[in-house]
């Protein structure tokens, strides 16, 4: 069973997690510096790859935390090669996976396109995504309770990027009805 973010008993139930603190040094990637100002100087592309993720989450039926978590992985995977001058895309086989990586993807690509039109050149450097990623990718392994279908990453990600959006989007029904 799906609850919405809204229902109280998951709420109630939330409070009463015990989440294990993430130890620094078993941290994936604990190469990879996130500079104390690389947020708030990417505010806007870490709003949109927040926001883009979470809402391709919520929108597709039976995506969670542990989809979420694949697709932050292929896209520091795939970000870390372009800093090396190789472009290898890590994307996921999992077909929820694979749809937030792409969701993440495409903000990356439109944001640059916008950049480019307003500007005349984009300042969103890849370096600068591969430390945002890193930054999400470590949040979401911070909010894992350890349940396979779990949404508190994704839900966490919902409450900080659309702020004034409302609930979360529900999937479209899978039943056709005729």
């Amino acid at each position: 069973m799906d609850c919405p973010p809204s229902c109280e008993y998951l709420r109630e139930a939330r409070k009463h997690e015990k989440i294990v603190p993430l130890d620094p040094d078993g941290l994936v990637n604990r190469d990879i510096r996130v500079p104390e100002g690389l947020l708030e100087a990417n505010e806007r592309l870490t709003g949109a790859l927040g926001y883009a993720i979470a809402d391709t989450a919520f929108k597709t039926r039976g995506a969670a935390d542990p989809d979420a978590r694949e697709a932050l992985e292929g896209l520091v995977r795939t970000y870390r090669s372009l800093e090396s001058g190789v472009y290898y895309e890590s994307r996921p086989q999992n077909p929820f996976a694979a749809a937030l990586y792409d969701a993440a993807q495409s903000v990356v690509a439109s944001l640059r396109k916008r950049e480019r039109e307003e500007e005349g050149v984009s300042r969103t450097r890849d370096a600068d995504a591969l430390g945002v990623l890193v930054f999400l990718h470590r949040w979401c392994l911070n909010q894992n309770n350890g349940r396979p279908r779990g949404r508190a990453f994704l839900e966490a990600l919902w409450e900080a990027y659309a702020a004034g959006a409302g609930d979360p989007p529900s999937p479209a029904p899978s039943l056709v009805l005729l």
